[in-house]
């Protein structure tokens, strides 16, 4: 059984606009649906704080992203969603990675060469109003990707960059530490374009030229009717290249939409007419949507409860995760069982799976503690073979296989996930060493 996972964040820095929507939030629901993936979103809210001063706009764009995630369709249950300053293993994992990553790595990242770049040409300071968090983005992000051993990550061409650098840092702590992190790889929706805003730029919140994804309906119409088009009167044939209309419009209608209006440009459809189309068309999507955003809104302890039982998933994951990796760079007890001896006092106290046939002729399998206090316990097998090559997942995987084999696993609360998650994670670590170490007698 082999599950791909997917994690995608969205910045806590403004309200999100049909940009967003078309770009991140619409394909990101629509891969969270697909089989055999598994999903990570969350609001990078520490990201905001590189570039927002303003406490109160933090919060409020925390509270609509949310809600239009969920508006949207996506469904906590199936996906693991979290707001990013409830997982404090990222940033602490954030430090690790600071420590293996080259500044000269940093020096070439887009955004800070671009700030440079930028004062060097207005003749002052290159460094000028340049923050350490803005030039630290990259280690932060890689932090964001690597805490869940995510392999894909949907993304733009403009940040393949800092996938690769994400891959940069994962390899650079492997080669240091031994094998712990999966390198990401950047998943490009090609199919999605950048859409344009009111004035035919690219629909960021930069340029204050975006449509709020849930505008009323009268204001959605608004907004629409003020998108920028030529002179061209009513009659007259129009191009669809590099109309902002257009393109809006191809990215929610259908192949057969989209070559209507097509035509309609060719035969002169008059701008007031295609803005209505483009405005019905939206709202068709968008206004199942709205009841379900505004009553988030007007709840906002919906919304924090559903975030903080994301986080509780996040952290089964990262806590255990996190533990491994002190112990790794050599951030360990000081008694006997954290130093030399360690590994073989270890044995003695690692849990153990038990492999067993009931008289349903079905096949189980449980971890248990060393005190015999069960961990987890499997769903019944067909055959022996199954259950063993999961166990067999289970021990070389360690934490990082658990979620992709809960449709196979009884449910247990988030403080038995995290008690089974330490449990797998100590078997991995010890099946890894006895292979480092049969590797090196091996070569000896």
């Amino acid at each position: 059984m082999s599950t791909v996972r997917f994690l995608t964040g969205i910045t806590t820095s403004g309200t999100p606009h049909l940009g967003n929507y078309v770009g991140s939030i619409r394909p990101a629901v629509r891969h969270s649906k697909a089989p055999g993936v598994e999903s990570f979103y969350f609001l990078a809210d520490y990201h905001a704080l590189i570039k927002i001063d303003e406490p109160e706009r933090i919060q409020r764009s925390t509270l609509e992203i949310a809600a239009s995630w969920l508006a949207a369709g996506l469904d906590p249950s199936h996906v693991t969603f979290y707001r990013q300053s409830d997982v404090p293993e990222i940033p602490e994992l954030c430090w690790f990675l600071t420590c293996v990553t080259g500044k000269g790595v940093l020096n070439r990242a887009h955004a800070y060469k671009a700030s440079v770049d930028k004062n060097t040409a207005a003749g002052v300071d290159p460094d000028a109003d340049v923050s350490a968090g803005l030039f630290m983005y990259p280690v932060l992000m890689g932090a964001d990707i690597l805490m869940f051993n995510a392999h894909k990550v949907p993304v733009g061409r403009d940040q393949i960059q800092h996938i690769e650098m994400a891959r940069d840092m994962a390899a650079s702590f492997n080669h240091r530490y031994g094998e712990h992190f999966v390198p990401p790889q950047a998943e490009i929706e090609e199919s999605v374009a950048t859409l344009p805003g009111l004035d035919g730029r690219k629909m960021s919140k930069s340029y204050d030229n975006t449509i709020p994804l849930f505008s009323s309906r009268e204001q959605l119409k608004k907004l629409i009717a003020g998108i920028k088009t030529d002179s061209r009167a009513p009659g007259e044939p129009k191009d669809t290249e590099g109309s902002a209309l257009f393109q809006i419009y191809q990215a929610f209608a259908s192949e057969e939409e989209t070559a209507k209006l097509r035509q309609a440009y060719a035969d002169g459809i008059a701008w007031g007419d295609a803005k209505t189309i483009l405005f019905e068309r939206i709202d068709q999507e968008i206004a199942p949507m709205r009841a379900a955003y505004e009553d988030y809104m007007a709840h906002p302890e919906k919304v924090e409860a559903l975030l903080l039982a994301g986080a509780a998933k996040a952290r089964a994951i990262a806590t255990p995760f996190m533990t491994q990796l002190r112990s790794a760079v050599g951030l360990r007890r000081l008694s006997a069982a954290a130093q030399t001896g360690a590994a073989k006092a270890d044995k003695v106290t690692l849990a153990s799976f038990k492999q067993y046939r009931e008289k349903d002729g079905h096949f189980y399998f449980k971890l248990a503690a060393a005190d015999g206090t069960v961990l987890l316990q499997s769903k019944a097998f067909a055959s022996g073979k199954d259950a063993g090559q999961t166990i067999a997942q289970l021990q070389r995987e360690g934490s990082a296989g658990l979620p992709g084999l809960q449709s196979l696993l009884e449910p247990v609360d988030a403080a038995g996930v995290a008690a089974a998650s330490a449990a797998l994670d100590a078997l991995a670590a010890a099946a890894a060493e006895a292979a480092k170490e049969k590797a090196a007698k091996a070569q000896g």
